[in-house]
């Protein structure tokens, strides 16, 4: 069910969509940390839900169980468990879950539907990098659906089979097909306000009763307005 959130834990930029007695779905915008980094910024995902499942109370042991996580600039969907048991029977069954994400990329990728797939490391700056050496990394696998291009960026249906930290973007920054408005990976010219990826839609089993449960986050404007094209969902 869809919470009813009082006016002062509903965080600005965080939308609640749905709530049981395990889990709760949330939509984030871009520019919000899913959990703390090493600076400790104390306004996160997991802490706004943390404080809006103890409503105020600073001696309450309630928090949010962090399932899965998204980089700051991307927006979408995320899911916590409401307690140890959930979060652990999640993660359990998380190659189960349906994870679609949908990114503008310069580019026309030479395959309309494609794996990537590659062996990710990260270094002492945080920086992820693929490596050769399968001993030196993580397996990752980005499965992609090329739904609409024009001469300059396309827009991409992605199935992440496996969900390393950057993933997505260090693919597709290596395959010469960077997500629009990466500043990190990317070699943008053009200034964008965001990072043009979005988790739009997340499917799973819930951790107790096995019911299939299923979101979608509408496509941000953005993703069309600014470069004229419109994505359509594609059926896998």
């Amino acid at each position: 069910m869809v919470p009813k959130i009082p006016a002062k834990y509903r965080p600005r930029g965080i939308d609640f969509l749905y709530e049981d007695d395990d889990v709760i779905v949330v939509n984030k915008q871009p520019g919000i940390l899913t959990t703390h980094t090493r600076r400790m910024e104390p306004f996160t995902v997991e802490n706004a839900v943390t404080n809006y499942l103890r409503k105020g109370n600073s001696r309450s042991s309630r928090c949010a169980y962090l399932v899965h996580r998204l980089d700051r600039e991307t927006s979408g969907l995320l899911l916590f468990a409401k307690n140890e048991e959930s979060q652990y029977r999640i993660k359990e069954n998380w190659q189960q879950n349906t994870k679609y994400y949908l990114a503008l990329v310069h580019g026309r990728p030479r395959r309309e539907h494609d794996i990537i797939e590659s062996y990710l490391a990260e270094d002492e700056d945080l920086y992820v990098y693929s490596v050769k050496n399968p001993a030196d990394g993580k397996l990752s696998r980005t499965e992609y659906l090329v739904l609409a291009t024009n001469r300059n960026v396309s827009v991409v249906q992605i199935n992440l089979l496996t969900g390393r930290k950057n993933q997505i973007r260090v693919h597709f920054a290596e395959s010469g097909f960077p997500v629009v408005g990466d500043e990190k990976y990317g070699a943008d010219q053009v200034e964008e306000k965001r990072l043009y990826l979005h988790a739009q839609d997340l499917a799973f089993d819930h951790p107790f009763s096995g019911r299939r449960l299923s979101f979608h986050s509408p496509t941000p404007p953005s993703f069309y307005s600014r470069f004229g094209i419109r994505p359509e969902r594609a059926d896998w």
